[in-house]
């Protein structure tokens, strides 16, 4: 029997003031709805569902974009959490094994403490949920034990004053058997406070049947839910404070922790340093030995052992630096893969090329890639040293052990080991600045007396 995922990604999120949906922004460079898949992949899932509402469509566009098979209803109606888990009835249609519960907005589950709840699961118990000790309580549901068992959840509207004195408080994620699941919820009403179906109700539908319900604790960080603009800065810190010690642990030099952001899937080998100031955006890898200097921004690339990226540099998606190679300071690299010990050390612009190896390419070179219609390629062979302020307009080609001068303008392929000069012969005329200086004096004197 498999485990399905549902995740309830409808709510309005009002509070964060935004066009977008609230499980739309980003921690990480990941959706926070996309986080809370993560947190049950783990669990190996047969099917995951997501309840979407509010922006549908674009949450749907969003789905799409993962790396997972995801089953997206909709929610047109905003009955209450019961409601919408009900929505993913039809999806799992005849689906066995375990359904699991996750918010949308809540993105720290670990994969640890669902492994917990599955343990709790397989000694017994029909249902599990998910609690943690708070330190202010505030309007959560409160977890009512008696005896140390788990009676029923009350919700802050419809609590009573000795109840919202309890500290143990629903934590928002709820494992049962998929059949189940749904049997409850069809025995849950609307008679509270907020006039709602709430999921929490199963649990004293599950008591009166006698079936065995338990509570699975874990820290407060892990239950943080995200619904206003301080609380997903709040996110954005806790998530980059985690990110920065994982890659500490696995051996990476961070000069200055706290000024580098990293992205949900940076990945870093161990002896890389990375200097103070450095952002990596999604899809970066860097690999053992590296040097990743201040204030660059890498997004989309992968640096090969022992390179250096900076300071000042910025690699674009689709930069490609092999083993040893150098991209220097306020240099730009897009869709180009520089061979082993390739060099671009000042002040370049390097799309849409390959440079092979140990190849050296001098400061304020730009490769000339777009026409105003389409992207063209620059092709540079091994050992070629390409002479400062060389614009090379793509298409275009050179070969092995080459040459280009300083301040050419290539628009024709170099062969192997040949030369190229591009520019228009020098003339030294004598005494011109000095006469030219003195004509434009006396031009502005006259101006000044009239």
């Amino acid at each position: 029997m498999g485990t399905q995922l549902i995740i309830l990604a409808a709510g309005q999120g009002t509070r964060m003031n935004s066009e977008r949906p609230k499980v739309l922004h980003e921690l990480g460079g990941l959706p926070l709805f996309a986080h809370a898949i993560a947190s049950g992949a783990d669990l190996a899932p047969e099917k995951i569902v997501l309840v979407v509402g509010n922006g549908a469509d674009a949450v749907r566009d969003a789905a799409r974009a993962l790396d997972a098979e995801i089953t997206v209803v909709e929610q047109s109606e905003r009955l209450g959490t019961a409601h919408a888990v009900s929505m993913a009835r039809e999806a799992l249609s005849g689906a066995t094994g375990d359904a699991v519960v996750l918010l949308g907005d809540t993105p720290f589950v670990r994969p640890e403490t669902l492994a917990r709840m599955a343990e709790a699961r397989r000694a017994g118990n029909a249902v599990v949920l998910l609690g943690f000790e708070a330190a202010d309580p505030a309007r959560y549901g409160r977890m009512v034990l008696k005896d140390g068992i788990l009676e029923r959840i009350v919700e802050w509207k419809d609590a009573s004053p000795e109840e919202r004195a309890i500290t143990l408080c629903n934590g928002g994620v709820t494992m049962a058997d998929s059949q189940l699941l749904f049997e409850l919820i069809d025995e849950i009403d609307n008679e509270n406070a907020a006039g709602e179906y709430y999921l929490t109700d199963i649990v004293r539908l599950a008591r009166a049947r006698g079936l065995g319900v338990t509570v699975v604790t874990c820290d407060e960080d892990e239950t943080l839910g995200v619904d206003s603009r301080p609380g997903l800065a709040r996110a954005e810190g806790m998530f980059q404070a985690r990110m920065r010690r994982e890659a500490l642990d696995c051996g990476v030099t961070l000069i200055a922790p706290e000024t580098v952001f990293f992205s949900h899937d940076t990945v870093i080998g161990r002896d890389a340093v990375i200097e103070p100031n450095v952002v990596f955006g999604p899809g970066v890898t860097v690999e053992t030995g590296a040097t990743i200097r201040a204030f660059s921004h890498l997004e989309g690339a992968h640096v090969g052992a022992g390179a250096v990226v900076g300071p000042y540099a910025r690699l674009r998606p689709g930069a490609e630096l092999s083993n040893n190679a150098k991209v220097g300071n306020f240099c730009e690299v897009k869709n180009a893969q520089l061979g082993e010990g390739a060099k671009v050390n000042h002040l370049s612009y390097i799309g849409d090329a390959t440079i092979g190896a140990a190849s050296n390419i001098g400061a304020g070179t730009i490769t000339c890639n777009y026409d105003g219609v389409s992207k063209h390629r620059t092709t540079i062979g091994e050992r070629v040293f390409i002479g400062s302020d060389t614009m090379l307009v793509a298409p275009v080609s050179v070969g092995d052990d080459a040459m280009t001068a300083t301040g050419s303008v290539i628009t024709r392929d170099v062969p192997a080991g040949d030369m190229a000069i591009a520019r228009a012969r020098q003339e030294n005329k004598a005494s011109f600045a000095l006469r030219l200086f003195q004509k434009l004096r006396d031009a502005k004197s006259a101006r000044q007396k009239d």
